[in-house]
């Protein structure tokens, strides 16, 4: 075989697998800059071996170039750091979420029956303090006057209903 038929299917070949490499090394697409390069120059040598090599190189390269760089995109996105720059988050910040979210709901469940005092009059909304804490409230009445004492009576998931005391 002649040397310039090796030397541009291995720099197509190189410029293949430096747009693949891209995904897993970032550079800011420098890597991608070089790949094309590498495959602009393959392409000029299956020209100087002969016209109908170039051709075939050159619409190889513009079609699997595209169709690499997807496939580089799709793999991309299931990496560490495609799924960091994405804001996909890891499941250990899933479970955690979601563990912090049910401690949340059992510790708002645990205060049926608390008792406390309006700090704003309930419109039916307003400001309650139960305990040492301070949250939203609705009123299961109408109103109830600030300075009043109030008894939760109902949580449903951030929302908690009092009554007068």
């Amino acid at each position: 075989m002649d040397p310039m038929l090796l030397w541009g299917l291995g720099l197509i070949g190189a410029a293949i697998l430096l747009v693949v490499l891209e995904v897993f090394v970032p550079s800011a697409g420098v890597i991608t800059v070089t790949a094309v390069v590498v495959a602009i120059a393959g392409v000029v040598c299956l020209f100087i071996y002969e016209t109908v090599w170039g051709v075939a190189g050159m619409l190889t390269v513009a079609v699997l170039g595209p169709v690499v760089g997807f496939g580089a995109l799709q793999l991309w996105r299931h990496t560490p750091l495609g799924r960091k720059m994405i804001g996909v988050p890891s499941d250990e910040e899933v479970e955690a979420r979601r563990e912090a979210e049910r401690h949340e709901q059992e510790s708002r469940l645990a205060l049926i029956g608390a008792e406390g005092v309006a700090l704003t009059d309930l419109r039916p909304v307003g400001v309650v303090r139960i305990g040492e804490h301070r949250m939203d409230a609705l009123a299961q009445t109408f109103m109830i006057p600030a300075g009043s004492r109030v008894k939760v009576v109902h949580v449903e998931g951030t929302q908690v209903k009092v009554r007068a005391v």
